[in-house]
C-alpha cells in the first residue's frame, strides 16, 4: 500500500513533547512504513513545508529535526504534467491550497492514500477520494 502523508503528519515524528494531537497515529504510520507494510511516497515540496514550520517554531532545533526527517529516506514522487494538472484541479475545484492538494495528487496518482492531520483539508476535498485524516487512519 501506498501513503503520501503530508507534513502535519510527518512534523509530529520529530516535534518535542506530547502536546502534539494524535501522534500515536503518526508513529504508528511511521512504524508500519519501517516494517515494510507500507510504502511512503511524498511530494517534493515536502522538505520546504516542514523546514519551514520548524524553522519559525523551533529554530534552535530546526536543522537537526529536519535532518532526522531527511535521513528517512522519504520516496519523493517525480512530479510530472499529470500531477501538476491533478493538484491544480484538487485546488480550484474544492478551494484547498495547492501545497496541501500536492500531497493528495501524489496519492491519487499512485493509486495510494493521502494521509492528513488538516481536518479542514480532509472535509473539503474527501469527495474527491483517496484520502484519510490521521485520526481515522489509526482504525486502518
Amino acid at each position: 500500500m501506498i501513503v503520501t502523508p503530508d507534513a502535519s503528519v510527518l512534523l509530529k515524528w520529530v516535534l518535542p513533547g506530547d502536546d502534539e494531537q494524535d501522534t500515536d497515529a503518526a508513529l504508528a504510520l511511521r512504524d508500519r512504513a519501517v516494517a515494510g507494510t507500507l510504502d511512503l511516497v511524498v511530494p517534493q515540496l515536502w522538505i520546504y513545508e516542514v523546514g519551514n514550520t520548524l524553522a519559525r517554531r523551533f529554530p534552535a532545533d530546526a536543522d537537526a529535526l529536519l535532518a532526522s526527517l531527511s535521513d528517512f529516506g522519504l520516496a519523493e514522487a517525480r512530479l510530472d504534467s499529470n500531477w501538476r494538472r491533478r493538484a491544480v484541479s484538487l485546488a480550484v475545484t474544492y478551494g484547498v491550497a495547492f501545497h496541501d492538494a500536492a500531497y493528495h495528487a501524489v496519492a491519487l496518482g499512485l493509486g495510494g492514500v493521502f494521509v492528513t492531520a488538516d481536518e479542514r483539508y480532509v472535509r473539503r476535498a474527501s469527495s474527491a477520494g483517496g484520502i484519510s485524516s490521521l485520526r481515522l487512519w489509526q482504525t486502518r
